[in-house]
């Protein structure tokens, strides 16, 4: 599964004479229906192959083969987005199989190419899904576009509605009483394994979901604990299959992610003007990241920006230089500067959010991050 730490360990691969190739793969069986993917791959490695230098491509040519070979004969294996990372010179491969589609692109560097993966991460965050009932409940993850059922909690014991009204509503108040006992066991129940699956994993956001009755139960039952990361309510049966539960859910978990968003830029720019440990432009950023300063770094997706990079310590700069100031090495042409630049702040412990379109953002150059200090 992909995770923040594997990312993180991968961010830190680096050959001067070595080279890796990183491919990202759109297999939606949706767009491709006879397989067009393929096309699109032999098309994408001609055009790599064509604008390659030739002693680079001598270097890849193996890669680019097993990449290929990998693809055209491992068809039934995919999802909806691939991912594969190779370098043949540094005995690496890696391959991520993805429920979200992904934008074709071949790069060829000295350092795998993270930054979609991370953005991917940022985006699709793990999420606690509870649909509760008066005798049953369901438990899910939602993580990358994709919905796993966890666990079924179901008491048999809990009486029916009464003729005269709802379970929450009984005319006969001491036959409430006793549904309400029993309703009450039952939803302790589902609250132990809520609170189990929570502490296996760090799960950030939890929505809820079943009839407004139970709903409103349940809720008043939480913990402060667990009812800060609800995000959402949902009306849904609780027969519905996991495709149904899944789009009805993912209005709210794109709706929240928004809104964070939004206050997160707020948050820098407010930040900022106050000379608060926050930055934002590109070379503000850059002297940031080199002094090991940044915290959280925040950058608009699909933003880009060529650069260099010191040969020999890695140094960042959006200036043309041809000599490092601070190990006197050679510089070289970073044509991907903002990975370059997620993917230090990734090995320095830092977190990385991509945000989607935000005006104020863009206005302020696509890219400011939090500092420690």
């Amino acid at each position: 599964m992909l995770s923040r730490e594997e990312l993180k360990e991968i961010a830190k691969m680096y050959g001067e004479d070595v080279f890796f190739v990183s491919l990202y793969l759109n297999v939606c069986p949706v767009i491709n229906v006879k397989s067009d993917y393929a096309i699109h791959l032999k098309n994408m490695l001609k055009q790599t192959s064509e604008k390659l230098d030739k002693n680079i491509l001598k270097k890849i040519n193996g890669d680019l083969a097993r990449i290929e070979s990998y693809i055209l004969t491992n068809k039934r294996l995919f999802k909806n987005g691939l991912v594969l990372i190779s370098s043949q010179e540094k005995n690496f491969w890696k391959e991520f199989h993805l429920a979200i589609p992904v934008k074709n692109e071949i790069i060829v560097d000295n350092t795998p190419y993270i930054k979609p993966l991370l953005d991917i991460l940022d985006n699709y965050q793990r999420n606690a899904l509870l649909l509760v009932g008066r005798d049953s409940g369901r438990l899910f993850m939602i993580h990358l576009g994709e919905i796993e059922e966890y666990a079924e909690i179901r008491t048999n014991d809990v009486p029916g509605r009464h003729k005269k009204g709802g379970w929450f509503a009984l005319s006969e108040k001491s036959y409430e009483r006793h549904i309400d006992y029993h309703v009450d066991l039952h939803l302790k129940d589902v609250l132990k394994k809520l609170e189990e699956l929570l502490s296996l994993e760090y799960v950030g956001r939890l929505v809820i979901g079943g009839s407004e009755e139970a709903v409103t139960k349940l809720k008043s039952m939480l913990s402060y604990a667990i009812a800060e990361k609800i995000i959402g309510t949902f009306h849904a049966e609780m027969s519905a299959n996991s495709k149904e539960i899944l789009e009805k859910v993912e209005p709210i978990l794109h709706a929240f992610e928004k809104k964070k968003e939004d206050e997160t830029i707020d948050e820098l720019i407010a930040r900022v003007m106050k000379n608060e440990n926050a930055v934002i432009g590109i070379d503000d950023v850059l002297n940031a990241l080199q002094e090991g300063r940044i915290m959280k770094l925040v950058v608009q997706k699909d933003y880009k920006q060529h650069g260099f990079s010191c040969k020999k310590c890695g140094y960042l700069t959006s200036q043309e230089l041809s000599i490092c100031p601070y190990c006197k090495g050679e510089m070289q042409k970073a044509n991907y500067l903002i990975d370059f630049i997620a993917q230090k702040a990734v090995e320095q412990g830092a977190l990385v959010e991509v945000v989607s379109e935000n005006k104020k953002l863009q206005k302020s150059g696509n890219i400011g991050a939090f500092l420690r200090f």
